[in-house]
């Protein structure tokens, strides 16, 4: 994908733009934002509004209240903490559209912001509702896409919205697009990618899509087992995804026509009943009653010089249980090691940049994507409905 039309050129001062944020930020049990790197994200944009003097009218959703005015989803937490950033209280409208948000938006002056609440308040939203659409858009002049995390749904804020609007992306967007293109279009090779996590059936789409474009494919996790198990190894007790046996034969089968090098764990951190410690055992002599929680160390130094003589590396999804510290181990060391070597090293999709704070990696990576589902979208070469609506550059 090319670059879009960026924030650069825009006529902000004293208009009224509406910027799409990803602000659906995770929260602790008392309903505080525990991690607010999407927001810390979005703050270059932000303050370039506000030196612009653009009346800024930030769109966000929050969870998933199923449509509905649940105020357990409210973004009030989000203000706190965006407030505090920005240095200036935000104010927050009580609705998204309608007369709340239409006499918020009156008392806006050049250089100061607004959050609508919860677009997901309304069904309109993920429905791509065009009347719901229509009545956001009316609220602004501009529109901006700063929601990488949400690019890939055709929801009426991503889409609706900027169809209806002068459209840009803002610079986090922008950024998002520069660095996941170089993976797409002109990787430096030789190029591997370390795949773990679980949702076996979603990532297969990313699997088949490595084949041809990286030389060698890493993978571990839940997202290994159905592949060793068509393999002919017994994983004991450890859950192997139904349903995907023709697929993975399929995935086989395309990995045979590229020269892409596929390596699955050869050995197993395995928790069993009655056993106070993990044991660690080859990949074919699982206990029957043994559960999968971790890559062994002859896997570890497998992935570790595959990625030593790999000029770029992809990674998405721990290797093991890496929430449980007993089965960190695999995910760390391997991270750990990557941060050592030299080349573009790159972390994007789901949880995989809390997992690598958590852990004390991010060092290992030379870029942490924001986007999700979005990031694994864009570089398995899917169209992402949200940016192919913007202009391009």
């Amino acid at each position: 994908m090319g670059p879009k039309r960026g924030l650069a050129g825009a006529p902000v001062h004293g208009r009224r733009v509406l910027v799409r944020v990803d602000f659906n930020v995770p929260q602790d049990p008392s309903g505080n934002v525990a991690d607010d790197r999407r927001i810390v994200e979005a703050l270059p944009t932000l303050r370039h509004l506000e030196a612009a003097g653009a009346r800024t009218i930030l769109l966000s959703h929050l969870g998933r209240p199923g449509g509905k005015k649940d105020m357990r989803y409210t973004l009030r937490p989000v203000v706190r903490r965006l407030s505090s950033h920005l240095g200036v209280p935000v104010p927050l409208a009580e609705d998204s559209v309608g007369l709340h948000a239409l006499e918020a938006i009156a008392r806006l002056k050049n250089g100061e912001f607004l959050m609508l609440e919860n677009l997901r308040f309304h069904p309109g939203e993920e429905a791509n509702d065009p009347g719901f659409a229509a009545q956001l858009a009316q609220l602004g002049e501009l529109f901006v896409e700063e929601a990488f995390g949400v690019v890939h749904r055709a929801h009426a804020s991503t889409v609706g919205v900027p169809q209806r609007l002068p459209s840009f992306v803002g610079l986090l967007v922008e950024r998002e697009i520069r660095e996941l293109s170089s993976l797409v279009q002109s990787p430096e090779r030789p190029y591997a990618t370390v795949l773990g996590g679980a949702k076996v059936a979603d990532k297969l789409p990313l699997l088949r899509s490595f084949l041809g474009r990286a030389d060698t494919l890493l993978i571990a996790g839940a997202l290994a087992f159905p592949f060793l198990h068509a393999e002919g190894h017994r994983l004991g007790a450890s859950p192997v995804e139904a349903g995907l046996d023709v697929a993975v034969q399929d995935f086989f089968a395309l990995a045979k026509k590229h020269p892409a090098d596929v390596q699955l764990p050869v050995d197993a951190v395995v928790e069993a009943p009655g056993r106070p410690e993990p044991v660690v055992v080859p990949i074919d002599q699982v206990p029957a009653d043994g559960l999968v929680r971790d890559i062994g160390p002859q896997t570890r130094a497998r992935f570790i010089a595959a990625m030593r003589s790999s000029r770029t590396v992809f990674w998405n999804g721990p290797l093991g249980m890496a929430e449980d510290p007993r089965f960190a181990a695999g995910t760390r060391e391997v991270l750990q090691a990557l941060a050592g070597l030299p080349g573009r090293h790159v972390c994007a999709g789901g949880d995989s940049a809390r997992v690598a704070e958590n852990l004390g990696v991010v060092g290992a990576f030379q870029y942490v994507s924001t986007g999700g589902g979005a990031a694994l979208e864009f570089v398995q070469g899917d169209e992402l409905p949200g940016l192919a609506v913007i202009p391009d550059a």
